[in-house]
């Protein structure tokens, strides 16, 4: 079985959903037939990358909040966040386009890292701090899961997966994302958001079944 996972690393629901969708995962009976396959999805295309600036300070300039209203919304995502246990920290988050981190993804993906890359990518955002759009950060964070540096290299001078990041978000258009985290099961169910896990542990259940009766 499939589940197709459309996210953006800038995205702290996508980081929450994962944490769910894998506390589902584990309680799911045939987890190790369920091929995991991450797709590129870009909340905000038009982002200037700017270091100078936190996410609250963005969301402060970009909504017409408050810097205060700002970090009340964001200590609530803060708290939804320590509840599955992951550290965020948005004073530290730095204003990132993430086309570059999408590209990264997709080179993980070739080499069976996509998973990793996900998960390397949303702690360094949300957690450490860093730049994710800067080239000599998303070198280091691709050697960290495992990639070689030349590869990652060549691909950050290049213009390389530039094209699977631009098809999986026309794709996400196709099968009905608007937003993210987005999850397709099977290319016949879908959950949208970070849901409860077991929510995403029924579409799986749910999923399998369909599966398992179009083989007799």
């Amino acid at each position: 079985m499939e589940v197709e996972i459309w996210s953006d690393v800038m995205c702290p629901f996508c980081y929450i959903g994962k944490r769910k969708f894998e506390h589902a995962l584990n309680e799911f009976s045939h987890k190790d037939q369920v091929t995991i396959v991450w797709k590129s999805f870009q909340l905000n295309p038009a982002m200037k990358t700017d270091p100078s600036k936190n996410i609250n300070d963005y969301l402060s300039e970009a909504k017409g909040w408050s810097l205060d209203q700002a970090r009340q919304m964001n200590d609530r995502v803060t708290a939804m966040a320590g509840d599955v246990g992951l550290t965020y920290d948005f004073d530290k988050a730095v204003v990132a386009n993430s086309f570059d981190a999408h590209r990264l993804i997709q080179l993980a993906k070739a080499h069976g890292l996509g998973d990793a890359a996900e998960e390397r990518l949303f702690r360094a955002y949300f957690t450490e701090g860093r730049n994710t759009a800067d080239h000599e950060t998303l070198l280091e964070l691709g050697t960290d899961i495992g990639l070689d540096a030349s590869d990652v290299r060549q691909m950050l001078e290049s213009n390389q997966y530039a094209e699977a990041v631009q098809r999986d978000i026309y794709e996400a258009q196709q099968v009905g994302a608007r937003g993210v985290p987005f999850f397709v099961f099977n290319r016949r169910y879908a959950v949208s958001g970070a849901q409860q896990p077991e929510t995403f542990l029924g579409a799986l259940n749910t999923a399998w079944s369909e599966a398992q009766k179009e083989t007799v």
